[in-house]
């Protein structure tokens, strides 16, 4: 099967093809580091998840950077107001470093809650700003760069294209209606490669600015103190590590007009090639109806949905169930859906220990006696290949789940119902498998002691007994075929 993706930079769904045969190099925008991330930030990093995993399901294998923004995210997300980093060190009391620190680490447990394939390449910018002043550098040379008294510019009328990638109306927005009005600007969307830190002033996080990337040295012979713009970073550490021309670069679509439009920008000026050749942009997740804003306060973290009852996995399977490119809505009720949905398919997982095949020989099981288990796997992988289709994939399985209720229990294969557990996880990462071990042979020994007390109809034997398993955290229920367990 080929793997379709909707292409920012043609506007339609491509045939994937990598740039070599079996590799593709894949950047990912990661977090800012200057808060914990709420759920409209984890909804898209479970998207790329599943690009991954998609991927690699058609055979690639994946070289991935995602960047941590440790500083110059600037507020605005152009060129005005206050470092982020600067603006959580503030409210916190700590050192941009600390908070930097803090929250990265917090950013990787996060991955691991929700079981997402870690990054070849997880990279911080702070750790790229001999790479970041090259960049710098190799734009003045190939002039490019113009200075003002607050940094180092690059010149958007000297690359003819910049407009094109977001389709932007750049005569509509001179007056400054994209980004606030700087006298010294020669357009109003010329953007910062490198900032100056304010004179009088001293920030957490500064490097000194190269004189040979000054138009003038400094006047006290000081160094001038600086830092790295938000889309030089990103620029640079993508083709540090994976060269000049990646295959995939995603990110939000409120990246498209700015962020990666500079990016494109920057890159291309400098290296003459290609930056990306296709282009992934995740819809807006929203709250409630209302746009996700953290100085509004309707956000929701990990951490809050831990201590409202819900896992990881619930908020995976509900961010699944809306397709990446479309605008979706967080309720607790919509969460509940969700949790209840991966619940169900929990137990049909759970029935893996409660089937046995039929057939010895090995040969016959890889042909599978239930070919419908079976071809649903290939449904499920079909509707990811065709642009990371979560919705479709998910009712695809809840209709096989919904047969398999109709069966009884030495009706289901068990090769076919284990194939199927094991894809879904694969492809979704959704822990079926993990959350659904076998039980014990002592709590297998007490479904067996209560079926012979309902067989002998001593019904408060048998209530008792099923008081015993639930507070174990097994439920059972019984069918004609007899007792099917699964966990509460």
């Amino acid at each position: 099967m080929t793997v379709k993706l909707h292409n920012t930079l043609t506007r339609t769904l491509n045939k994937f093809t990598p740039i070599n045969d079996n590799r593709v190099a894949l950047y990912t925008c990661g977090p800012t580091v200057y808060d914990y991330p709420h759920v409209g930030n984890w909804g898209a990093f479970i998207y790329w998840d599943i690009l991954v995993r998609t991927l690699l399901s058609a055979g690639y294998e994946v070289e991935r950077v995602m960047n941590i923004t440790d500083v110059g995210h600037l507020v605005g997300d152009a060129d005005e107001g206050e470092d982020k980093m600067e603006k959580g060190a503030r409210r916190e009391g700590k050192t941009a470093w600390d908070v930097a620190e803090y929250y990265a680490e917090d950013f990787v447990q996060g991955l691991e809650k929700l079981n997402m394939i870690p990054p070849t390449h997880l990279i911080k910018a702070t750790d790229f700003i001999p790479q970041q002043l090259e960049l710098v550098r190799v734009l003045k040379e190939k002039g490019y760069t113009y200075q003002t008294s607050d940094g180092i510019y690059f010149d958007t009328e000297k690359f003819p294209t910049y407009a094109t990638f977001a389709q932007l109306d750049l005569e509509a927005q001179r007056a400054g209606a994209r980004v606030e009005a700087n006298d010294e600007k020669r357009q109003p969307w010329d953007f910062a490669l490198w900032k100056f830190t304010p004179e009088r002033q001293k920030r957490d996080m500064e490097w000194p600015t190269p004189d040979d990337l000054l138009e003038l040295p400094p006047k006290t012979g000081e160094p001038i103190m600086g830092f790295p713009g938000w889309h030089l970073e990103c620029s640079a550490m993508a083709m540090s590590v994976l060269g000049p021309t990646i295959d995939i670069h995603t990110g939000g679509i409120d990246h498209i007009p700015v962020h990666h439009t500079n990016e494109i920008a920057q890159s291309e000026a400098a290296s003459g090639k290609p930056f990306a050749n296709y282009w992934l942009h995740n819809n807006h997740l929203k709250i409630d109806g209302t746009k996700v804003s953290k100085s509004i306060g309707n956000t929701y973290t990990l951490q809050q949905l831990d201590e409202l009852g819900y896992t990881p996995m619930d908020l995976r399977m509900f961010i699944l169930q809306s397709h990446y490119r479309s605008e979706g809505n967080f309720t607790l009720e919509i969460l509940d859906a969700a949790k209840n949905r991966r619940n169900n398919w929990r137990s049909y997982a759970a029935l893996r220990h409660q089937t046995h095949d039929r057939l010895t020989n090995d040969t016959e099981k890889n042909d599978g006696e239930n070919p419908t288990l079976l071809a649903t796997i290939g449904a499920v992988k079909e509707a990811l290949y065709d642009d990371l289709g979560t919705p479709a994939a998910l009712r695809i399985i809840d209709e096989a789940f919904s047969r398999l209720g109709t069966q009884n229990l030495e009706e289901i294969h068990h090769y076919s119902l284990t194939a199927l557990i094991e894809t879904i996880d694969e492809l979704l990462g959704l822990g079926l498998a993990a959350s659904t071990p076998d039980i014990d042979d002592a709590t297998k020994k007490t479904i067996l002691e209560r079926s012979r007390a309902r067989e002998n109809k001593d019904w408060q034997r048998s209530d008792e007994l099923r008081d015993e398993l639930t507070k174990k955290g097994v439920a059972i229920r019984d069918t004609p075929s007899g007792t099917i367990w699964s966990y509460a």
